[in-house]
């Protein structure tokens, strides 16, 4: 049922690229649609940032109640809500959280520069992860002269990424709990996750049975949702990366259809699951 579902829902969209993989709470793989092809994810390559923030403030490289300023040179548009508010300094760990709740643009070029490109790759490669990498600062507009796009990432990697913080396994119990902290605060819920029926602004212990662990990034041709979902005991986790020619805004439309398509699935096999358990 779950690779007829990714099968048809590809199929229902010829012109959009697709990386998908699903995987159980071991960490197996169910279903897939080139699971190692290399695609832009925008706002999901936050995630690298988040994870090692939350490494650094294991180790105490960084102070979690440090505070950042928000530079002028760092202020970017779109999504996030601290371009809004009147404050100008707010610690690491708060702007952690604007970015796990909200994505927060300008809090993520903030912390960014505090903690620097050049560790992010080291964790990429630290974790296993080839294709999937933190390339550049958020930018508006991105130049020609600017990194050709924020972040990149495989659905194989990147589901492999999430169950592993499922099962306090990435990189340490510590790290993974804090960012299932983070990502629980999550308010995205308009892709794979809309399927789901749940309250994008309180979910963070169970919602309707269910709950979720989400990251999403959208730009001019891309949708992602990465994360996992669970109900009861059972859960899964899942990478649905779409890129299609950003000429065509209406594959926008097309592409969101066939996510929740795809998370409908998912749904129905927790459901399933939780009927037919003792």
């Amino acid at each position: 049922m779950l690779q007829k579902s990714i099968d048809d829902a590809v199929s229902a969209t010829p012109k959009v690229d697709w990386s998908i993989c699903i995987r159980d709470d071991a960490g197996h793989e169910l279903a897939s649609h080139n699971p190692n092809r290399c695609m832009k994810t925008a706002s999901v390559g936050k995630l690298l940032l988040l994870a090692e923030v939350a490494r650094q403030f294991e180790t105490g490289d960084l102070d979690s109640t440090e505070f950042l300023d928000r530079d002028p040179k760092l202020l970017v548009a779109d999504s996030g809500i601290w371009q809004y508010l009147r404050i100008d300094k707010l610690s690491i760990h708060d702007l952690c959280a604007l970015i796990a709740a909200v994505s927060d643009n300008v809090a993520t070029n903030v912390v960014l520069k505090r903690v620097g490109l050049p560790r992010l790759r080291e964790l990429s490669g630290a974790l296993g992860l080839i294709e999937t990498v933190l390339l550049d600062y958020v930018r508006d507009p991105r130049g020609p002269d600017d990194v050709w796009t924020f972040s990149t990432g495989s659905a194989a990697e990147l589901s492999r990424f999430m169950g592993q913080t499922a099962r306090n396994e990435l990189i340490s119990q510590t790290v993974s709990q804090q960012l299932d902290r983070w990502l629980a605060t999550g308010v995205d819920l308009s892709m794979v996750a809309s399927a789901f029926g749940l309250d994008p602004l309180a979910h963070s212990e169970s919602d309707r049975g269910l709950y979720i662990r989400n990251k999403t990034g959208t730009d001019t041709g891309i949708t992602a949702d990465v994360g996992t979902v669970g109900q009861d005991s059972m859960w899964l986790s899942y990478a649905v990366i779409a890129n299609w020619d950003a000429t065509d805004p209406s594959l926008r439309d097309t592409a969101l259809a066939a996510m929740n398509s795809i998370g409908k699935t998912l749904r129905n096999i927790l459901q399933d699951d939780s009927r037919s358990g003792p």
